[in-house]
């Protein structure tokens, strides 16, 4: 199969990325751009990271670097890789290398100068190819027609693939999920079955990096099926997988447009309650903003009903906030499947703004309560007499009624 030439792309012409080639490039070392950035371009998939790969040692690349006033960070140069900031873009720049021993989560490599060697340690042929400063693209494993049937198949011996990272195991099925078509590998698939325990042992950073893109990928519905059916899906989320309702809200998303969250879309996979919250956050290692989310689309998913009113919608609305209330009512589509009301439901917060409540304890206290729980107390009365009302009762309103609160308790 002839392989197409990259030489017209903007973003390999970029100043950032041909300064880079200008420092690696000549004098005796080469240079290729490697890995993600020549699969996607060459799927027709936008470039948003470029990484390079060079005969150079990371002394070299750090002391070309200097020479030209190119910041370097040696970001894990163990490993041979520099970081390289040019024109206020990061590039990770590694050196050529092979492995000379792994444990399935970390290796012990030596450098090289054979672009051959270097494509044969990585993962997947589809990762394995590299585009010259000319725009050359060159194929030492065969990843392109891989590329073109969106066949994602391990480079040689799969076994030995994920026994030299057990991570590839997750990165095989979420690479297979984001390429939407083609056949899964069937020897790939066996060699992941047959080392899935192998996941127990990864960290829970490397868990969650790879789930936060596998569950937004545009077929993760099917793909997370048949990891539940190899067995797993259920070691990766340490629990139980609700696959029905994770494909019912891939289609709510869809039926309404919106882009997959990977909050929602896990608590559709695997939370029922708020201790399953908590337990995928411990095996994912979840930042408190997802965390947050996760809870709050939780609770309002018990709450949301596909056939509120549109007083009641607003008071839903204020009590969870917009992105809650928009999270909890596709869930809650998903629990009932294809409805035509949850696309206006959707659209609600976008015509009404949500109120701010006026009252606050300083009013309280100015008519002689003593700060404590009873000042919060005639707060949230108060303002659940409001939400009751639709929220019509003006300020000067709600002041008179919370006078007549208070007397009431003075007199009780």
């Amino acid at each position: 199969m002839t392989l197409p030439s990259l030489a017209g792309a903007e973003w390999l012409r970029a100043p950032a990325v041909a300064a880079i080639f200008a420092l690696l490039d000549r004098d005796g070392e080469e240079a290729r751009i490697a890995g993600g950035a020549v699969r996607n371009a060459l799927m027709g998939v936008p470039v948003t990271e470029v990484d390079f790969a060079t005969t150079a040692t990371p002394d070299v690349v750090e002391k070309r670097a200097a020479a030209a006033g190119v910041r370097s960070v040696p970001t894990g140069r163990d490993h041979g890789t520099v970081t390289l900031v040019s024109h206020g873009r990061a590039f990770e720049v590694t050196t050529l290398r092979e492995d000379i021993e792994t444990d399935g989560r970390r290796a012990v490599v030596r450098f090289g100068r054979s672009w051959e060697h270097d494509a044969r340690r990585r993962d997947f042929t589809i990762n394995a190819l590299f585009v010259s400063a000319d725009g050359t693209v060159h194929d030492p494993v065969g990843g392109y027609p891989d590329i073109v049937a969106r066949h994602v198949r391990f480079i040689g011996d799969a076994d030995r693939r994920i026994l030299e990272d057990r991570l590839r195991i997750l990165r095989f099925f979420r690479f297979h999920a984001q390429l939407e078509r083609g056949a899964l590998d069937r020897a790939g698939l066996g060699a992941c079955i047959r080392a899935r325990n192998g996941v127990r042992e990864l960290s829970a950073e490397r868990i969650g990096q790879e789930m936060r893109k596998l569950v937004v990928a545009p077929a993760a519905p099917a793909t997370l099926e048949i990891m539940q059916d190899a067995g797993i899906l259920p070691v990766v989320l340490a629990g139980v997988g609700y696959l029905a309702r994770f494909r019912k809200l891939a289609e709510a998303e869809a039926a309404v447009g919106v882009e997959p969250v990977f909050a929602r879309r896990l608590v559709a996979l695997g939370c029922r309650i708020e201790e399953d919250v908590e337990r995928l956050a411990l095996r994912m290692r979840l930042s408190n903003p997802e965390r947050s989310r996760m809870s709050a689309a939780l609770a309002a998913a018990a709450a949301v009903r596909l056939d509120l009113n549109e007083r009641e919608t607003r008071a839903a609305i204020y009590r969870f906030g917009s992105e809650a209330f928009r999270d909890g009512l596709l869930l809650a589509a998903a629990r009932s499947g294809p409805d035509s009301r949850v696309q206006r439901l959707h659209e609600f917060p976008d015509r009404w703004t949500v109120p701010v409540f006026p009252i606050r304890g300083s009013h309280v206290t100015a008519l002689g309560i003593t700060p404590g729980p009873a000042v919060g107390a005639l707060l949230n009365a108060l303002e659940a007499w409001w939400i009751e009302q639709d929220f019509q009762p003006d300020s000067e309103a709600l002041k008179v009624r919370l006078k007549q609160a208070v007397e009431a308790a003075h007199r009780r």
